[in-house]
């Protein structure tokens, strides 16, 4: 399996994530130790589906894709710390340490990686639409997803929860332009790199 694909199915199994969570925080599906124990993985996978997918338009990206996607990158690098916080190291702590926690650098850290995540997405996003390379519509659906969906503490649950399946949406149609990107030909330049 080579690399786009790879980075498809990673972005397939991130869309398949963020579903179960939803449904999770819902109460459609049960609260077990395997629903939590996969919770985390949904940033860790998308941060492999957005590398795939910076690789893609990197050409036509320019510097405001690159920044956008490193941003994007750390934002969920710390979505995944953060996520594996809340279910792995806050359920054996008492509410008032939590709290604690929250109320100082914990939180601060929390806030900044969720203002780092966004500003990432919405300048990949700028910047993929720009190229003409990924689906605008499967774009525009990641980056107003993931507005809600990276404000977990700043925005009413409902409104978090509708904003991880629509960029779950956006990310699943990503990963099928992905997919299809392995097939295209590539033309060798003249320094006897690759290009797309």
């Amino acid at each position: 399996m080579r690399l786009y694909r790879m980075a498809a199915v990673a972005a397939h199994v991130c869309a398949v994530i963020l579903i179960v969570n939803v449904l999770r925080r819902a109460g459609i599906v049960p609260e077990t130790a395997l629903t939590h124990a996969i919770a985390p993985f949904g940033a860790l996978t998308g941060l492999f589906a957005i590398t795939g997918l910076y690789l893609l338009v990197r050409g036509g990206a320019g510097n405001v894709g690159l920044i956008g996607y490193l941003l994007n990158a750390a934002g969920l690098a710390g979505a995944f710390a953060i996520e594996y916080a809340l279910h792995f190291v806050f359920p054996s702590l008492d509410a008032a340490t939590i709290a604690g926690l929250l109320a100082g650098t914990t939180g601060m850290a929390f806030l900044v990686t969720s203002v780092v995540l966004v500003t990432g997405v919405l300048m990949f996003s700028a910047a993929a639409i720009r190229t003409g390379l990924l689906p605008p519509l499967g774009v525009a659906l990641y980056a107003v997803g993931m507005i809600p969906g990276s404000l977990r503490n700043a925005v009413p649950l409902p409104v978090y929860l509708i904003g991880l399946v629509v960029a779950a949406v956006g990310i699943a149609w990503l990963a099928t332009r992905l997919w299809s990107a392995e097939d295209e030909p590539r033309v060798v330049a003249a320094s006897g790199a690759v290009a797309h």
